[in-house]
């Protein structure tokens, strides 16, 4: 199986760790390796291709941490153009490079998940499903709470002969209510934006029901060296398109497979809170020079050398790094990423 692993995205919700130059999946958050060389380990266990798709300005980042990958398995993006158009590079280049049946699985450089053994096992489930049925298999992540944050999948009848079911419908970021009964109704999953299938299950489905996509895949494919000045020219004429809206949403042909592993997208300063090891009181604490008080349920990291002095506080994110300060509020830190568009504008 090839394994595609997407590196993208700014991260900006996780300032000032994760910064747009340096965004949150080359960042050491839950361990000593990065989120991004964590995917890099887990896809070497799913297969021995593997493929990293990321845009120009963190491509040197990514070759650094990723230092035994051939250069020629960098799918370097000149620009953004959504992930529709980053699954179409990449399948593009398998299409030149590998067997059009072989199974290829797209997954996300900054997720958190600890049991490797079951998210192969998912991941092959899926290859397997997709085989059979003919279609784009996704994972879908049994929900653990009404969130408002991801996007749902309803799934329907089970896919002859495999772990897959049939999907009914895709619902994206509920208000909380509507996440409610979902969570209730028992089968729904959460969708963390994995697809699997062959380049021929791909472009099949994209042929279908993608146009957009297919005028990008025609248009990379017309261009004979990947490599030739007009490769990337073409990809930047491409308008931004996302995967969920211009396949999956728009398709009636796709199957799921519920996944056997943990799985957190590291969003917010909550989440990485509960990703890491905390004391008998709740508290997490990273870097030095950290003095702390009566504090509970409190996130704290000190990237300098000053002192961080933190007294009686509860449910309380503070962070220090060269890039700035934050204190909040943790269930409040999804706010994080206005308060950075409001630095960008006085910066600007």
């Amino acid at each position: 199986m090839i394994t595609v692993i997407i590196a993208g995205g700014s991260g900006t919700r996780l300032w000032p760790l994760s910064t747009s130059d340096y965004p949150k999946h080359l960042l050491k958050l839950t361990g000593d390796r990065t989120l991004l060389q964590s995917a890099y380990d887990r896809a070497k266990e799913v297969g021995d291709t593997v493929y990293i798709v990321t845009e120009a300005g963190h491509a040197q980042h990514v070759k650094d941490q990723l230092s035994d990958l051939a250069d020629e398995n960098f799918l370097i993006e000149p620009g953004r153009r959504g992930t529709g158009n980053c699954i179409v590079f990449a399948l593009d280049v398998i299409s030149r490079r590998h067997d059009h049946d072989e199974p290829i699985a797209f997954v996300h450089s900054d997720h958190h998940i600890r049991d490797v053994e079951g998210y192969v096992n998912s991941l092959q489930s899926a290859a397997e499903a997709s085989q059979k049925s003919n279609k784009v298999t996704l994972i879908g992540i049994e929900p653990t709470f009404p969130s408002i944050g991801f996007g749902y999948i309803e799934r329907d009848g089970e896919v002859a002969d495999t772990d897959a079911f049939s999907i009914e419908s895709f619902k994206e970021k509920p208000d909380f209510v509507t996440a409610q009964s979902y969570v209730k109704a028992g089968n729904y999953l959460w969708n963390c934006g994995y697809f699997v299938g062959s380049l021929n299950t791909f472009m099949s489905e994209i042929k279908r029901v993608a146009p957009n996509l297919e005028n990008s895949y025609n248009g990379l494919s017309t261009v004979g060296d990947i490599h030739d000045p007009s490769y990337n020219e073409t990809y930047l004429s491409f308008p931004d398109l996302v995967i969920d809206y211009e396949l999956a949403e728009k398709s009636d042909n796709l199957a799921v497979v519920p996944a056997t592993f943990d799985w957190m997208d590291i969003g917010s300063f909550k989440d990485l809170h509960e990703a890491n090891d905390s004391n008998e009181q709740g508290n997490f604490f990273k870097g030095s020079a950290i003095y702390d008080d009566e504090l509970q349920n409190v996130y704290i990291q000190n990237d300098e050398e000053k002192p961080v002095v933190v007294i009686g506080l509860d449910n309380i994110v503070v962070i220090n790094t060269p890039n700035g300060i934050l204190v909040a509020r943790k269930d409040l830190s999804q706010r994080v990423k206005e308060a950075v568009a409001r630095i960008k504008e006085d910066q600007a």
